[in-house]
């Protein structure tokens, strides 16, 4: 494998994106947030007045318009707190994927095959064109199985519903930390209903709970982790 592959499974909520995106930096590679590109996808179909309950309306609007989904690194105009820029045929759509309405509807349409095979060859792509820290979810199972790094994080429900209310005060939404809470669970629940749980870790998968870690705890186990297992040389050589 010529350039490195990071891939970070894990729930919502559980520091995977603030993780890689330091972890990038660190190492200078890609940050990809496959979670941002499927939220763009949900958005688009409410775009089109689509049903995001309705799998075959679904699947036909992305067969026919085939919308262009793409990241990149913030520009200096863009550093409003975001940790990568997401595009949605040329538009900026990076805030509008992050409401609670968009997380209840990527839980939703991620369960559709027909989705998750029009993202698959887009994020495999990336990782075959440079070193990326990739997380969402699939990524150590279907997208990136022969990552050299697996990792699955996760941490308790009320530690992951506390990081998402901050991030939506912090972005000005008015919601309370009982309302995030419930939303949490009923994502947890939603996912625990598809046939890929991204709930439970795959074997072989190193699992890294951050309950009660910082974020800066968390990258620094992982670049760790990376050096036992000699993987510097390759993240630095072949970003």
């Amino acid at each position: 494998m010529k350039h490195l592959q990071i891939a970070i499974d894990g729930p919502v909520a559980a520091g995977k994106g603030t993780a890689a995106r330091l972890l990038a930096n660190r190492l200078a590679i890609l940050y990809v947030d496959t979670g941002g590109m499927y939220r763009a996808l949900t958005l688009f179909a409410r775009q089109q007045g689509v049903d995001w309950e309705d799998e075959a309306a679904i699947c036909r609007v992305i067969a026919e318009l085939k919308p262009q989904v793409k990241l990149r690194n913030p520009l200096d105009s863009e550093k409003d707190g975001r940790l990568i820029t997401v595009l949605l045929n040329g538009k900026d759509v990076s805030w509008k994927i992050r409401t609670e309405e968009v997380s209840w509807g990527v839980s939703v349409i991620t369960r559709y095959r027909c989705v998750r095979d029009y993202m698959l060859p887009l994020q495999q792509q990336l990782a075959q064109e440079q070193s990326v820290v990739m997380e969402g979810r699939d990524i150590t199972t279907r997208v990136l199985p022969d990552a050299q790094l697996k990792i699955y994080m996760t941490a308790n429900e009320k530690i992951r519903a506390e990081r998402r209310y901050k991030q939506l005060l912090e972005k000005g939404d008015n919601v309370s930390f009982e309302e995030v809470l419930e939303q949490l669970k009923k994502r947890d629940c939603q996912d625990k209903g598809r046939k890929n749980d991204p709930l439970v870790k795959a074997p072989g998968v190193w699992k890294l709970d951050t309950t009660v870690l910082t974020i800066e705890g968390v990258v620094e186990q992982i670049i760790q982790r990376i050096e036992q297992k000699k993987l510097m040389a390759r993240a630095n050589g072949q970003s």
